[in-house]
């Protein structure tokens, strides 16, 4: 079911429409095939990337389609809605892009931005290790300076994307302590560099998810983005905008499930009637679209605040929280209505309700959500 959505201008509604109109014939016809095999899908991040789907919120001047962040997350939803696995990847790449479109200096975003944005490349975000995933002072990665550059040794893991991108958004210990982290764009083929199988994961088989490592790996000194020590800063201002992605991805999936379940509703039949004129799974369904449209409406106006320069960090942590808790719930009750064959892989339900867990973990579980709301209340 479209959903009815209230857009800032026709050039909007237009590019909603072209979003709907690719996510149905390019992604809804293969997904459960590359979900269920597990196999990577060649080609089609090009295809989003030709249509102008991989750089919207960027600014036009480099590349990018200069979309208001409101915007943007819509169309990610609309992604999210017929592929989870594609939506995260492209929510990933812009939070990938980030550091350089901000943090860069000119000379580095004439080099190597016209390729993030124009849709030839996707990016990887490289941010935990095995023993640091929330707590990210505590890195071990380590770039140590050498002559006109840095030789990384270390680990990294839990990289979307990892051995598929084309760059990867490095963070590495340079120095002691929280400002002792810098941030480095590391190419795919850099010398050194190499990737662990992917993960077994309960959901979104179809991209990769690996960890990496660096040997020796020497890169030139203006691969360093920002400052060096400025790295934590650069990774948590892109967080914030990571964190507003993956709440349009989460509601995304929560709108599929729900879609799924209403259709079911209203073919099943139980005691001459259709299952969904029974009050008890009524008000199930009805729970259902709320949770859906407050996830939205949280993610919605963090991206206003943020369209308008306002500060929006606890905003993004409340529509991560709300949004990835909705999916939870929601594809958890569409299994419900589902019954007996909800528990089958002959619907999708089952597969989105794996999917929608760990958007409760990556990007800040949602305890650190928690944390960071209840700190910007003492504030």
């Amino acid at each position: 079911m479209a959903v009815d959505r209230l857009l800032p201008s026709q050039e909007a509604a237009e590019l909603i429409e072209l979003t709907r109109e690719i996510a149905d014939k390019v992604l809804d016809p293969i997904v459960d095939r590359h979900e269920k095999d597990e196999t990577y899908p060649e080609g089609v991040f090009e295809q989003l990337g030709a249509a102008g789907l991989l750089s919207l919120p960027q600014p036009e001047e480099w590349g990018g389609g200069g979309q208001p962040y409101e915007v943007y997350l819509q169309v990610l939803e609309e992604i999210a809605a017929r592929w989870a696995s594609v939506a995260v990847a492209v929510s990933v790449h812009s939070l990938s892009s980030h550091p350089l479109l901000v943090f860069g200096t000119e000379e580095q975003k004439k080099r190597w931005l016209p390729g993030m944005l124009s849709g030839e490349q996707i990016g990887a975000y490289s941010l935990s290790e095995p023993q640091a995933g929330s707590d990210a002072a505590a890195l071990r990665c380590a770039a140590t300076p050498t002559d006109g550059g840095y030789v990384i040794n270390g680990s990294k893991s839990w990289i979307t994307h990892g051995g598929k991108a084309d760059f990867y958004t490095l963070f590495a210990r340079t120095g002691e302590g929280s400002r002792g982290v810098s941030c480095f764009l590391v190419p795919a083929d850099q010398p050194g560099l190499s990737f662990g199988k992917p993960e077994e994961k309960m959901g979104l088989h179809a991209v990769p998810t690996t960890s990496a490592f660096y040997d020796n790996a020497r890169i030139d000194a203006d691969r360093r983005i920002g400052e060096e020590g400025q790295g934590l800063q650069i990774a948590f201002s892109a967080l914030d905008s990571g964190r507003l992605g993956i709440a349009a991805v989460a509601t995304g999936l929560a709108q599929a499930a729900l879609d799924e379940a209403v259709a079911y509703a209203n073919e099943r039949t139980a005691f001459g009637r259709k299952i969904i004129d029974h009050q008890g799974l009524g008000f199930l369904l009805a729970d259902m679209a709320a949770a859906v449209a407050t996830a939205r409406a949280t993610y919605l106006d963090a991206a206003r605040r943020r369209d308008q320069g306002r500060p929006y960090s606890q905003q993004a942590s409340i529509a991560k929280l709300t949004a990835t808790d909705a999916a939870m719930k929601v594809t958890t009750d569409a299994v419900q209505v589902f019954g007996g064959v909800g528990y089958t892989r002959d619907y999708r339900v089952e597969r989105y309700m794996r999917e929608a867990k760990i958007m409760q973990i990556f990007e800040g579980t949602n305890q650190i959500q928690r944390l960071v709301i209840a700190r910007g209340l003492t504030r």
